[in-house]
This record gives C-alpha cells, structure tokens and sequence, in this order.
C-alpha cells in the first residue's frame, strides 16, 4: 500500500473518466460531469466525492525555509554534502519510508503473553514494516550521525533535519530513536565505560544487523514527571557486584528495545532505601538473555492508546532483571539529565515536523479543492488561515534549528558560557511551546480538508493523534515551565541576562531594515516589559512566579523565536515570505506574562 491517500482515489464511474490532471479541471468540468451521468443523480447507488488528493514531493527540496536555513549557516563544503544527503533522503522518503510507515499505522503491535501449551512467553509481536524502520534508521544513520561528528559541530544539525523530514512519515519510529539518542548521550557523558563500549557502538552502528534500540523506563505507578517521590523500584546488590531490579514500570514505550535505561533506589544491607531524588541511581539493563528470553521481565498489558498507536507501550513488572549500576549511587536524576535534554529535543524537531507536513497537505489540497466556485487558494480567509500556521511553524522551526546548533557547539567543545546557559534555558522553553504549537497547528490543518480531514483511511487523523501526545511526552506544560524558573534560579539569574543579550543582537541587523524595523520594536518593547515583570514578581515572592510560570515561558518563546524570525529576514537574500512571517509574528501578544501582571491575574 504505497500510502493511505491512495484510499481516496476517485474511482472510474461508468460514464466518467478520471485522469491525473482531473482534479485541477473539476472547477471547469463540474456541470459537464453531473450532466452526462448516465443515472439520474438521484437514483445513484454509489456517489464518490470528486477531488484529487493531495499529493507533496521530495519533502526537503520543497522546504524553502529549511534549504535557506543551511544555505545561511553551514560552511560551503559542509552544505555540499549534507544538501546531496538531504536530497537522496527526501526521495526515499517517499519511495520507501512512507508506505512502511502507513503499514506501521495498519499493524499495531499485538500482545501474545502464552504460548499454544499454556506457557507465559510475553511477547510483544510488531510488524515486518516496524522492523524495516529499524534497519532504515540504522542505514541511514539517525543517531550514527550525531556521534561520529563528520562535520565537527554541525553533525548534530545534520542528523536533526534528517529526524525532521523522518518523523511525521516514520511510523511512530521516531520514538524509540529519540530514546536510543538520550542512551547514548548517557553513556558518551560517562566516558564511555569499557563494560558499555559494545552496546554504545550498536546504538549507533550503521550496520542494521549491528544496530539496537534503547527504552527510557522512568515513569511508575505513583508518578510521572515527579520521579523522585513516584519510583518504587528497588535495587538488590548481588555477590559479583551486579544488581537486581524489583518494581513496576507503568509506561514504557517502545518496549520490544534490545536496552534501556532506569533508575531504582539500591537497598542497603538491611532492606532499606533512601527516598527522593537523591536515592535514585541510574541503571542499564539487557531486555532479554542471549537466548532471546526475557531478563526475568513481565510484560503486563500493552496500553491502549489514544495516538502512537503503531509503537509499542507496555506495563512491566521487573521481578529481579539483572541490571548494572552506571552512575554514582544517589546520582541517577543528574546522570540521566543527559538523556531527558536530548528526547525533549527530539519532542520539539516531531512538533515541527508534524506542524510542516499538515501544512504542506494542506496548501497542496488548496490548489486542488474548488468550492463555492473557485480553488480554495483563491480564498483570501482560507489563505489567510494557512498562512498564519505557516508563521507558527516557521517560529518553532528556527527555535528548533537554534537550540540543535548550540547542543553541537556544547558536544564539540566549542561552546561558551553563555551558550550552555542560552541552550540549559531554551530546551524546556522549546519543548513546552512547540508541544502547543503542534497541537493547535495539526487541528486547524485537519478542519482545513472539510470532512475530509476527519476520515481515517486519508492518514490525516494520525498526524493528529499523533501529535497531541508532544505536549505529555518529557514533561507536560506546567512541569516544564517550573523547570524554566529552575534553570534560572540556579544560575542565579545569568541565563535570562544571556538570553537578553542574544535577542538584542540577533535584533541589531533587523532594526536597520525598513520593512522590519517596526517589528523589532515591538520585539525590544517586549524584551523591556520582561525586565519589569522579573523585577516586579521578584518583589511579589515565590508563589507569583510560580503562578506566571507558564506564561513567562511562553514570554521566552515567543521573544526568542520572533528575534530568530527577524534575523532570518534580514539576510541579503531573504524572500517576502521569511519577511511576511517575521512581521505576521511579532504582531502577537509578545509579552503575556506582562499582560497578566497588568491585570493582577497572577
């Protein structure tokens, strides 16, 4: 099944030929048609609804936004390669990628927990198109990319824009990939520790016989993001130095990983653990034996999802899984911190991704849809619509792309102060903001197709389901926001006085330029109205931040990625369209959390 538009195919109707180029033709066709059925209307057994579906290409070359992005920052021979990568992708993508992915959707994972003679087996049965993804992303190197470092400190770019154009036709894949990612950055943050280095070069080996997956098993039945007083699971010191692992892992995605990550309290010589976060430690643990079986793991149940329905998530009981400690005893938070930055940028780099492909199906739909007379890009408030998702898109897409280019410059050492301060303090913000973004963004494209939209076999409802799972995975809104403040109260302020400073020079060009100029006020007037908030609410104590938190993100977003916006459009060869965004842009509320001091709703 090449991909799930090929369901809406309009189907030769005795009378009615439909050829490619139809559907560009119904606006001059529509009475013709009606008038030569050779059946009353009426009396019709089977009506079809006549349009052609739509249809997008080579997903990179038809991104303008992306392909100035990389025009305007990677090093001429850098930008020679990774466009040639980019382009062979784009077309397998569509070529291979997408159909594989559409099976994913078609063929969930099944559960089969005993066997034909009554034996428990737990197993978790995927799909042949699942594991052609893993071979795919192996191949492809997806996370290979990312730790060779080909291209010094842009290697980390590459391998996010290659996630991008992946995700949204991955089949749900791009999950266990962020995970694998966070495993390795883990174990490349602990120096890469000889009993780790085998696993560490399968996560990421190009070589698909080679390659394996990392799971993320973090969150119990008594919490989410509130690991420190939620986890349950114990830890048990054994003779040879080893450990085993007793406890109940209430969300686990992707659980057919080969590895994973977990943390657990180690007991002391009496049976007893320490509470909070500084007695949980961080552990690596094997799935299963060499035999293929189970590391004295029980899968539960599969959950029954809302979205991600093509993944496999699963209820675990550990019930003594042989395990290694890999951090400090008590550091398991801090070690594992590694990992959560890096699946809450694979979080973000999914949002956009999500963002851009039901925008792309939408313009496209616009240029083939007539209604009321006319195709529906010659609707000046159905453009109008499609063109502010477009501005949203391109805010997350640059916040994406900046936050992707710091963690590179941090990986290869070439990092400032600052930088680090700038990156610790925008991965939260991106996440919270760009989890919203999605999901209002995904929801206003689907009511873009009419009823259409809301028809499963067209494949548009699963980018939504999809995508509303951005806004919990790595932490919800709230959670992230908190995280927010925390980063700035533990560098005591530094990191909003760095990220002050970014803005104002990535306005310093914008301001010269005529055409924006007015939009970098209203950026600058906004940046002011944040430095009297901060200074008023710090006045007002500890419980009005807390209750501006979200907003004071969503403040930092919108600042950032609008300063972003402008920087883009100030290039020599910018196009009316990076200009028209960034003004479109910076016309919105930039600085909420001022507007809700002014109205004493904090």
């Amino acid at each position: 099944l090449p991909h799930p538009w090929e369901r809406c195919q309009p189907p030769c109707l005795k009378g009615i030929h439909v050829t490619a180029g139809w559907g560009q033709q119904v606006g001059v066709q529509e009475k013709q048609v009606l008038g030569n059925l050779e059946v009353p209307l009426e009396r019709r057994e089977m009506e079809t609804l006549f349009q052609e579906q739509p249809e997008t290409g080579n997903h990179y070359l038809e991104d303008a936004l992306l392909r100035s992005y990389l025009k305007t920052h990677l090093p001429p021979k850098v930008l020679e390669e990774v466009d040639w990568d980019l382009e062979r992708f784009g077309n397998r993508l569509v070529t291979q990628i997408r159909p594989l992915g559409w099976e994913c959707e078609l063929n969930p994972p099944v559960f089969r927990q005993y066997d034909a003679w009554g034996r428990r087996v737990d197993h978790i049965i995927t799909s042949s198109a699942w594991k052609r993804m893993k071979e795919i992303a192996a191949e492809e190197g997806l996370i290979a990319e990312a730790y060779e470092r080909r291209y010094s400190n842009w290697s980390r770019l590459h391998q996010a824009v290659k996630l991008y154009l992946f995700s949204s036709f991955s089949g749900g894949f791009s999950c266990p990939l962020a995970m694998t990612d966070g495993a390795a950055k883990v174990i490349e943050s602990l120096g890469i520790p000889g009993f780790l280095k085998p696993t560490f070069d399968r996560l990421t080996s190009r070589d698909p016989n080679k390659f394996c997956t990392s799971g993320q098993w973090m969150t119990e039945r008594r919490g989410g993001s509130d690991v420190a007083n939620g986890t349950e699971t114990v830890a048990r010191k054994q003779p040879d130095g080893t450990y085993r692992l007793y406890g109940f892992k209430w969300f686990t995605s992707a659980a057919d990983s080969d590895v994973t990550l977990t943390l657990a309290r180690v007991e002391d010589a009496k049976g007893r653990v320490k509470q909070g976060s500084s007695g949980l430690s961080l552990f690596f643990l094997k799935v299963r034996d060499e035999e293929g079986k189970l590391n004295s793991i029980q899968v539960q149940r599969l959950k029954d999802k809302l979205g991600t329905r093509q993944m496999a998530t699963a209820e675990l009981w550990l019930d003594g899984a042989a395990a290694e400690l890999i951090s400090a005893e008590g550091r398991g938070v801090a070690s594992i911190s590694n990992m959560l930055n890096i699946t809450r940028i694979h979080n973000v780099i999914s949002a956009v991704a999500s963002m851009r492909r039901m925008i792309s199906l939408s313009r496209e739909y616009a240029r083939r849809r007539v209604a009321f007379g006319k195709l529906l890009k010659d609707h000046p408030l159905h453009m109008q619509t499609l063109a502010r998702m477009e501005v949203e898109t391109r805010g997350a897409f640059l916040l994406t792309m900046e936050i992707v280019r710091l963690l590179g410059l941090v990986e290869t050492n070439m990092a400032s102060e600052e930088d680090q301060l700038l990156l610790r303090l925008l991965i939260p913000v991106a996440k919270l903001y760009t989890g919203k973004q999605a999901s209002a963004v995904v929801v206003e494209a689907m009511e873009s197709f009419g009823g259409q939209g809301y028809m499963e076999d067209t494949g548009l409802p699963v980018i939504v389901r999809d995508s509303l799972v951005l806004s919990i995975w790595e932490g919800t809104t709230n959670i992230l926001s908190l995280d927010v403040l925390r980063s700035l109260t533990k560098s005591e302020g530094q990191a909003l006085a760095v990220f002050l400073s970014a803005v104002q020079k990535k306005l310093e060009l914008a301001s010269s330029r005529a055409e924006l100029e007015p939009a970098a006020k209203r950026t600058r007037d906004a940046v002011s109205s944040l430095a009297r908030f901060t200074q008023a609410a710090g006045s007002r104590g500890a419980l009005a931040m807390e209750l501006s938190a979200r907003d004071f993100s969503y403040t930092l977003a919108r600042i950032y990625a609008g300063a972003l916006l402008l920087e883009h459009a100030a290039r020599p060869d910018a196009s009316s369209a990076d200009i028209a965004a960034a003004q479109r842009w910076c016309n919105q509320e930039l600085c909420p959390v001022a507007a809700g001091l002014e109205s004493s709703s904090y």
